[in-house]
């Protein structure tokens, strides 16, 4: 029995209910959006309202009496309405529905693309890449690497090409904007899910060289891309399918690129020339892009101008440009591997001593594939180098300043 003059003890806040007691609305509604976790703007947002009218609501400043209100509020806390009512529900039961909800939420945006319909996505990613368009790529990767793996797990069998291959993509892109660690893990992915298929592995692989090469270990490239190459080499050459033969003769390129790097010429004339016989049978052409190495004569020709660059020997690298950029099989090159080998070209020529040829060449770049100068950090810091040279073209230290690359 209560005694007289005394205020009766409150009861532990249960949802909104306090004993038999209820609590104000806007203190219910102010204990569920703390459970959802979310801040008044959040909340405020949702609702589309002002933080300052939740603000009074929670308060008691303001009333809460429209029922199309108060709809909305319960559903964006995820609550029956009887809750903010104030009506008699047990807060387990409340609870758990709302977890239930949220559990066939969740399995509902758990959706698995046809196995088809990935492989086109990943189709698409590889021509966003070869067109040099970094940005866009960037932008849709995560959702292209989340569809794989979901199509993948649900569908093994059909899903492994395009996983291996959103894999490639990811590391290719991620060497380009510089973050090489990162596409080591995306690279060892490929790999790993490649095992047990040659040509799938084979393709892996030369990602992985690209990783390996930017990552600073040279020594272990040359070694590992060698034994990829010779791993998926058919023993008859002249019967080889082209696919094939790309495959093997991008790896040796990877390899001697790896082994100029790490100044060993021998082994670099070695592999190019290994390379060249494969590139050789395969040729160029638009349709000559297997496994998306863009491998041919041609790529030879450009592959030989990086390699004298890594050597040291400009005027090497200088001549192979020329001659790079004469041959017919030039403008059937990815517009992605023809920028790349234009700011190559860029920093051969800036080491010979002609850095207003340096500066031409690295606007032709820009022309081919804005991207490619305008968000691969190396291009960036060739237009620098460039830039701060008294004998820059007007119109790279323009790009300079419109990029704001500080010379």
């Amino acid at each position: 029995m209560m005694t007289a003059g005394k205020t009766p003890r409150a009861l532990p806040d249960r949802g909104g209910v306090v004993g038999s007691e209820l609590l104000p609305i806007g203190r219910r509604v102010a204990y569920w959006r703390g459970r959802r976790k979310m801040s008044q703007q959040v909340f405020a947002d949702r609702l589309g309202k002002s933080k300052s009218w939740v603000d009074k609501i929670e308060r008691g400043a303001r009333s809460l009496d429209k029922v199309s209100t108060i709809q909305d509020i319960s559903t964006v806390l995820r609550i029956d309405r009887a809750v903010l009512l104030g009506r008699d529900v047990q807060l387990s039961d409340v609870d758990e529905q709302a977890e239930g909800v949220d559990r066939i939420r969740a399995a509902l945006s758990t959706y698995v693309p046809p196995a088809a319909q990935v492989a086109r996505n990943v189709e698409h990613a590889w021509i966003t890449y070869q067109h040099a368009r970094y940005p866009q790529l960037t932008g849709g990767l995560p959702e292209l690497l989340i569809g794989t793996q979901r199509s993948y797990a649900h569908e093994p069998g059909p899903g492994r090409v395009p996983l291996v291959e959103a894999y490639r993509v990811t590391a290719a892109l991620l060497v380009k904007l510089g973050a090489a660690e990162l596409a080591w893990l995306a690279a060892d992915r490929a790999m790993t899910v490649a095992t047990g298929d040659p040509v799938l592995v084979a393709a892996a692989a030369v990602q992985l060289g690209q990783v390996l090469r930017a990552t600073g270990r040279a020594r272990s490239a040359v070694s590992t891309m060698r034994a990829a190459a010779y791993r998926i080499a058919p023993p008859d050459l002249d019967g080889a399918h082209a696919p094939r033969l790309s495959l093997c003769g991008a790896l040796l390129v990877q390899a001697a690129l790896a082994a100029a790097r790490h100044g060993d010429d021998h082994a670099t004339a070695d592999l190019l020339d290994e390379a060249a016989d494969l590139a050789a049978r395969v040729g160029d052409g638009h349709d000559h892009d297997h496994h998306r190495t863009g491998f041919g004569p041609t790529a030879i020709a450009a592959a030989r101008a990086v390699a004298a660059l890594e050597l040291g020997d400009a005027g090497e690298a200088v001549a192979w440009h020329e001659k790079t950029i004469g041959r017919d099989g030039w403008r059937w090159l990815p517009a992605e591997h023809r920028a790349a080998h234009l700011v190559d070209a860029a920093r051969a020529y800036l080491q010979a001593d002609d850095p207003a040829t340096a500066g031409r060449v690295l606007l032709d770049a820009d022309h081919t594939a804005p991207a490619e100068v305008r968000h691969r950090p190396a291009a960036r810091e060739v237009l620098a180098e460039v830039t701060r040279n008294p004998d820059a073209p007007a119109t790279v230290v323009q790009l300079s300043a419109t990029l704001g690359v500080s010379a």
